[in-house]
């Protein structure tokens, strides 16, 4: 079985807020973008929480992102995987990306939502322990993956709004101070 990699995280060093997926999918990999599976639900709820046209190009996309002070990495660095389902890793071929390095770099980061249950797992499970110091908060949010279709786009958006949640109020903050 193939070893598949995935992509260098989208963020700026003013990032508040990390939302974490487990691995890109086929498409993504394919077009070497996050979330391109068309029926994936990320860049529409992404669209709607930052009121950004839903028909934006990805660079537009990637730059609301960063606006937002939102970065958007995945938890593994690579593994093996048939296809493009998170059940479908392979159990040992699972490496994590340099999440220590990437705090110490994004002192910033507050919040960690995760797009998924497996995203979660994995991260609790290969990369919590080892970051001393890092004082962040911890959420896993509905999937937005095509094949959880469990939850309806609403209630998966209505969930997703968490993300902007602490982000409204540390503007308004900085706004008073200034």
């Amino acid at each position: 079985m193939k070893r598949i990699y995935s992509f260098e995280p989208i963020e700026d060093r003013n990032a508040e807020v990390l939302i974490l997926g487990s691995m890109p999918g086929r498409a993504s990999l394919m077009a070497g973008q996050y979330y391109a599976h068309a029926q994936n639900a990320f860049w529409r709820i992404i669209s709607e929480l930052l009121h950004l046209d839903a028909g934006a190009s990805y660079r537009m996309r990637v730059q609301a992102l960063i606006s937002a002070r939102i970065a958007l990495w995945d938890v593994l660095h690579s593994c093996s995987r048939e296809g493009s389902l998170d059940s479908r890793i392979e159990p040992g071929t699972q490496t994590a990306n340099d999440f220590p390095a990437f705090f110490r770099s994004h002192r910033k980061i507050a919040r960690v939502f995760f797009n998924g249950a497996t995203a979660e797992h994995v991260f609790r499970r290969q990369v919590l322990r080892g970051l001393n110091g890092v004082s962040a908060s911890y959420a896993r949010l509905p999937s937005t993956s095509p094949a959880y279709a469990a939850v309806s786009f609403a209630d998966k958006l209505g969930a997703w709004r968490a993300i902007l949640l602490d982000q409204r109020r540390r503007q308004l903050e900085r706004r008073a101070t200034h």
